[in-house]
């Protein structure tokens, strides 16, 4: 026969085996809620982005075009705003990568179009959208260099206010395919400023002042037909594209 004590043991453990199974089954429906939330957001961010982290249609090559860029800064280094050297609607694609060359290392304006599945899942999540150009990491490790593609002979203009410092023949296999300019940037004289892949003008010269947007230093040379470009992924013939470094005016002996 049961006694008192031994029914409120028997209810006790009842109450506690209902509890169990009640916490069991919330952490299964909160782990399926979960799950579908984050299904739900990553199909919705991968219907309206880019989603590849290797890869992207390449569209098609745009014009040549010699229209002075907007004012539209792609990546900063301090105080120091790099602008695009190429009209908007000349762009092809912009990528970052890194070097081995000593160059500082850049803070890219504008989204990334191929980061992670967390980080577009965060910005999802939080709202959280920057503007700008997109972007696309060439490669893991610090971004060094800026790629700003374009199809071989668009114009180039400065990126920065201030003064040639250097125009440098630029030698791919023993061959000049263009010149690598230097710019000591007003803003921040104790940098310098690096273009390559680029054309320059006959008429430019050391010395000569440049303004952002308005001072053209000459256009995008075909490097592509010489040497593989980590932007020809995303970007129209070729890859092709201008080179921006920043360095330390010491780092290159600069006085």
């Amino acid at each position: 026969m049961a006694t008192p004590r031994s029914r409120h043991a028997a209810r006790l453990r009842a109450n506690r085996r209902r509890a169990q199974a009640r916490a069991r089954w919330f952490a299964i429906a909160m782990v399926v809620g979960v799950v579908a939330v984050a299904t739900l957001l990553l199909t919705a961010f991968d219907n309206n982005g880019v989603s590849s982290s290797t890869g992207a249609p390449v569209p098609a090559p745009l014009p040549v075009t010699s229209a002075p860029p907007e004012p539209q800064v792609l990546a900063t280094v301090g105080n120091l705003r790099v602008q695009s050297p190429v009209a908007q609607g000349g762009v092809t694609a912009v990528g970052f990568h890194g070097s081995d060359e000593g160059a500082l290392v850049l803070q890219p304006v504008g989204p990334q179009a191929n980061e992670g599945l967390l980080a577009r899942l965060w910005r999802k999540i939080t709202g959280y959208e920057r503007k700008g150009l997109a972007w696309y990491q060439l490669e893991s490790g610090a971004l060094r260099t800026l790629d700003v593609g374009a199809v071989a002979g668009t114009d180039v203009y400065s990126p920065v206010d201030g003064t040639v410092i250097a125009i440098r023949s630029q030698l791919v296999s023993g061959r000049k395919i263009g010149a690598e300019i230097e710019l000591r940037p007003t803003s921040a004289p104790s940098l310098v400023l690096a273009l390559q892949n680029v054309r320059p003008d006959k008429g430019l010269t050391v010395g000569a002042n440049v303004a952002a947007g308005s001072s053209k230093l000459g256009r995008v040379a075909d490097i592509s037909r010489f040497e593989r470009q980590a932007l020809e992924r995303f970007a129209a013939d070729g890859g092709n594209n201008v080179a921006i470094q920043v360095y330390l005016s010491a780092t290159l002996g600069v006085p």
